[in-house]
């Protein structure tokens, strides 16, 4: 069946129907949003998908709403809203648009699901409260897209309208790049894993360019491994791995005698020709060449042999 109409309902908008609108829009595009609560509109017929409005979830039907009693549940008895129900049956296609490959479509599915779209759901319908991110609730997507609805005395008839087609973009970028994210992260797995492979049991972990690392490290249980070292656009950085996502505390520092030390500061500490800055913290160094850099983390996994930060 060919779409021509995109239905959904007028007036203030939600993230829920906007990010839903931004997965339809991808799949669907010559067809036509349509903002109304017009009953000949909202009612299922060919051509039409209808979500956010109508009071119905009816899949076959082609109409998504989540305001009626029972409202739709997830298997975990968590809400849906249109966003997630739109996903759930629009989403896998939904991925192949973007050229996600077959092989990582269920797991990004998935995760974009668990990451993204079941926060939406559960703050559209009051199972979460924004204010649960603290000084951070401006920031929080729901809010954000919210915030781009027209202000109180905007009273010109079109105004909803236009607010809502000029953050139909601002959403669809939210949308991709985190799917974009993720699906640049499986690809990093599977370029970490070899490099761990070709590292052997050396504690130094080697990579063509700078990339998410720490999850392929852990599913390998590559433990050994104490500093990554990778070319950037014009030097090689040299840097720690964090012991976990939610901590800053590495598995071993860089050198006591480099923190903050910068050119001929640092080649004078560290005895390396090319060593160009180490930060305070001891996270991360920087050298002008691949065997400046691999010999600074030589020198730091002596350093963490020594003070025993390393079995």
């Amino acid at each position: 069946m060919i779409i021509s109409h995109l239905v959904t309902h007028n007036g203030g908008f939600h993230a829920d129907e906007l990010l839903s609108s931004v997965i339809l829009t991808r799949l669907f595009p010559q067809a036509e949003v349509v903002r109304t609560r017009d009953a000949a509109w909202i009612t299922p017929g060919e051509g039409k998908i209808i979500y956010d409005v109508g009071r119905e979830y009816d899949a076959e039907a082609g109409i998504f709403d989540h305001h009626q009693r029972p409202n739709p549940l997830r298997e975990d008895e968590q809400p849906y809203s249109s966003f997630g129900l739109i996903w759930k049956h629009y989403g896998l296609d939904y991925l192949r648009a973007l050229g996600i490959p077959e092989a990582d479509l269920e797991d990004i599915h998935a995760s974009f699901e668990q990451s993204f779209v079941l926060p939406i759901d559960l703050i559209d319908n009051g199972a979460m409260n924004p204010s649960v991110a603290g000084p951070l609730t401006p920031l929080t997507l729901s809010v954000l897209l919210e915030s781009l609805k027209p202000v109180f005395d905007n009273r010109s008839a079109d105004a909803d309208d236009k607010a809502f087609a000029e953050a139909l973009p601002i959403a669809r970028a939210f949308v991709e790049a985190s799917i974009n994210k993720k699906a640049a992260k499986r690809r990093a797995e599977a370029m970490v894993t070899k490099a761990i492979h070709d590292a052997g049991p050396s504690r130094i972990l080697e990579l063509p360019m700078g990339m998410p690392f720490r999850s392929a490290i852990e599913a390998t249980g590559a433990d050994h491994l104490l500093f990554v070292v990778a070319p950037r656009d014009n030097d090689w950085s040299i840097g720690g791995i964090r012991i976990s996502g939610d901590s800053f505390e590495q598995r071993a520092d860089l050198p006591a005698a480099w923190a903050g030390l910068t050119d001929e500061a640092l080649e004078e500490a560290s005895s390396v020709k090319g060593a160009k800055f180490c930060h305070n913290g001891r996270f991360i160094a920087v050298a002008s060449s691949r065997e400046a850099a691999l010999k600074m983390a030589e020198l730091a996994v002596e350093e963490a042999k020594r003070t025993g930060a390393a079995a």
